[in-house]
């Protein structure tokens, strides 16, 4: 059967909790409007006077054979504050992943836009598909992925290579068992159609869009697919036009300059960490805390939670203090609390999450040989012995059950001008996955946040320089003549 029985179980639970999404013909997809009411429980409500409201819109399995199988993807909306003469239209916004929950995204990432996009957009969140509330994506234990402590992330040798890479496949295994044949369906490209689809069930001649990090990458597929209805981009922390296999392998190497940043920042800060007033000895020091949950995991935490750690706080820099004082703590009481987050790895969420993740990734193109992710390890481990490899989701693909015929198609000369956005030493997204995707976006301009260190810009790092750019073309249609280079803030003081 194409769906298979828990997807059915599950879409049944989740259409309880959002208003139902009226009756469409297979010939006829996006002609009702959606019938918004109350959202559930994960959506914040907004300050006043500003209000949320949810809904569903129906949408096929495969938009390939839209009379076959259907889905719902839940929407939120935050309409706009402004008078009827400054409303520009909607704004479809992503927070990243692939698997990011969108729904209360239209309340939180709103609440920091400038007003005057406030005022002229209805924010509208979207779970895609296999996140949140629109068929939650489930891979089961995924090889051992939420197994309490984990195994090493990092294989040392013939013995623990062939360990890792049959995790890998037991984790492909898992998502082919729960998810069977829908596993093809959660690409890219099925979740750009459905962004039209929500375009077009709001009754809105084109998308405008806001995507952050893998936001952006959907943004430019939905620009591929539906170049003439592609409105007002903004493209922030971006994503390259690379396979997600080899943005995992860029992504691996920037965090290892962003690490050494992060040794060299301690340092500067010894009175405050007292790690060492070097890099090379904080550096020891984090080794040494590395090492000893390595043999000794500390209630459930080992090297694989310390790597999560670690890969969290490298992509905010005010993260960077916190990580600084969780291994000063292990070092000095062996404790890990200041290391553990705040929310379970192993929770409902966060399994989505995960599984969402490599699903749409290994949906979106060819995967890696396990030859090439064996050479790419060692070759990175060549540059670092104790690399950070959290971020190598697309490795699964080398044993992906369902494998797709072609990768995801990126961008097109028929769209309008996009808006990117990126800061220059960003670790998750480097920046030359910015400059490689405005080759193929063409009269697209890039607005670079210099001298800065995290992931997201536009409406996070408070920079009035870009948000004041970014605000401008989203109100007024206004593309700078040139790329833009804002004056970022450096790396930060020690609280």
């Amino acid at each position: 059967m194409l769906r298979r029985t828990t997807l059915l179980a599950t879409l049944t639970a989740v259409a309880a909790l959002l208003p139902a999404a009226p009756a469409q013909s297979a010939t006829a997809l996006h002609t009702e409007a959606p019938r918004f009411g109350t959202c559930p429980d994960s959506v914040p409500e907004p300050a006043a006077p500003d209000r949320v409201e949810c809904a569903r819109v129906d949408v096929p399995l495969d938009w390939n054979h839209p009379q076959d199988a259907r889905i719902t993807v839940a929407i939120s909306r935050v309409p706009a504050s402004g008078t009827p003469a400054e409303r520009r239209g909607v704004l479809l916004v992503n927070p990243g992943g692939p698997g990011g929950s969108g729904l209360p995204y239209a309340v939180t990432k709103r609440a920091k836009l400038p007003e005057s996009v406030r005022r002229s957009y209805d924010v509208i969140g979207f779970d895609p598909r296999g996140t949140g509330h629109s068929a939650p994506a489930d891979c089961g234990t995924m090889g051992g992925l939420f197994d309490s402590p984990g195994a090493d992330p990092v294989p040392v040798g013939p013995a623990a290579e062939r360990a890792y890479l049959t995790s890998l496949r037991h984790l492909a295994d898992d998502c082919a068992a729960r998810e069977g044949d829908v596993l093809a369906y959660f690409s890219t490209e099925q979740i750009a159609q459905d962004m039209d689809a929500i375009r077009a069930a709001l009754g809105e001649p084109a998308t405008n869009f806001l995507g952050v990090s893998y936001g952006s990458y959907l943004g430019a597929a939905y620009a591929a697919r539906f170049p003439q209805r592609t409105g007002r981009m903004v493209l922030d922390s971006v994503v390259g036009p690379w396979d997600w296999y080899d943005f995992d392998v860029v992504q691996s190497r920037a965090l290892l300059r962003q690490r050494d940043t992060f040794f060299a920042w301690t340092a500067a800060h010894a009175d405050r960490f007292a790690l060492g007033d070097r890099a090379p000895a904080v550096r020891q020091a984090y080794l040494d805390v590395r090492d000893g949950l390595a043999v000794d995991p500390v209630a459930g935490f080992g090297p694989a939670e310390f790597d999560r750690a670690v890969y969290r706080a490298l992509g905010r820099t005010e993260r960077w203090a916190g990580l600084a004082d969780g291994l000063r703590a292990y070092l000095r009481a062996g404790t890990v609390d200041a290391l553990r987050p705040a929310t379970s790895f192993d929770s409902p969420d966060s399994r989505t999450y995960e599984a969402a993740n490599r699903i749409t990734k290994c949906a979106d193109g060819p995967g890696p040989t396990p030859r090439r992710i064996l050479a790419d390890i060692r070759r990175t481990r060549g540059l670092d012995p104790q690399p950070v490899l959290t971020g190598m989701e697309a490795s699964a693909c080398a044993y992906w059950h369902h494998r797709p015929a072609h990768r995801t198609p990126l961008g097109s000369p028929d769209a309008p001008p996009l808006l990117l956005v990126a800061s220059a030493h960003d670790p998750v997204t480097p920046i030359e996955g910015a400059r490689r995707l405005r080759h193929v976006l063409p009269g697209s301009r890039l607005v670079t946040l210099d001298d800065d260190y995290s992931h997201g810009v536009f409406a996070s790092r408070g920079n009035a320089c870009v948000d004041r750019a970014a605000a401008a073309y989203l109100v007024d249609g206004t593309v700078p003549t040139t790329d833009v280079r804002c004056t970022g803030p450096g790396l930060p003081e020690a609280p």
